[in-house]
């Protein structure tokens, strides 16, 4: 039985009748432990996260016309489940959004949720070619400190497409990230 443990079953065992004779003391002199003064409140986190996906077969589908609203769009996703959007650069046929996530939610989730809720609303607003996102994706975490160095890579998104495809980009990212994949793989 870890303290934690021994500490809160401890005054629930005593005003119970329960013999605790057995059991370890809890630490901090008991009952004193267990108060509400003594818990943390909540967790603090600063879970940032520069995620990469492409559409489909990567074709460029995505419009200067829908890409405004599909980047609002996101950012309400990523709000709408207690997250920060801090960037996001969607260009023809890939995203770069930069996130700070809520601790409760996982990565793999909220971009299920990303994808799926976006791609829903591109078809039903846009009408236009079938719309979906490829089925895998990219994440990387990013500390605080590297944050404007993330934001000025994903604003400059337009620029440096003009010189690498998405898949070069992918893989200089994979590789400087040291996250193995295989080739074959990426489309």
């Amino acid at each position: 039985m870890n303290p934690g443990g021994v500490a809160v079953f401890w005054p629930l065992a005593r005003a119970s009748g329960i013999s605790i004779s057995h059991l370890p003391k809890p630490p901090n002199g008991g009952d004193r432990f267990c108060r509400r003064e003594h818990v943390m409140a909540g967790a603090y986190c600063n879970l940032l996260y520069h995620l990469v996906f492409s559409t489909k077969e990567r074709r460029p589908l995505i419009s200067p016309a829908i890409k405004p609203r599909l980047q609002d769009y996101i950012g309400g996703i990523v709000r709408g489940e207690d997250g920060e959007l801090l960037e996001i650069n969607v260009v023809a046929d890939h995203a770069h959004p930069l996130v700070r996530l809520h601790p409760a939610r996982a990565v793999a989730d909220m971009l299920r949720l990303i994808k799926a809720n976006s791609s829903k609303w591109v078809k039903e607003q846009f009408r236009g070619p079938a719309f979906a996102w490829q089925e895998g994706y990219a994440a990387f975490t990013v500390s605080q400190s590297q944050v404007p160095r993330i934001l000025a890579y994903i604003r400059g998104q337009e620029e440096h497409h003009r010189k690498r495809d998405f898949r070069h980009e992918l893989v200089v990212l994979l590789r400087r990230n040291e996250i193995a994949f295989e080739e074959r793989y990426l489309l």
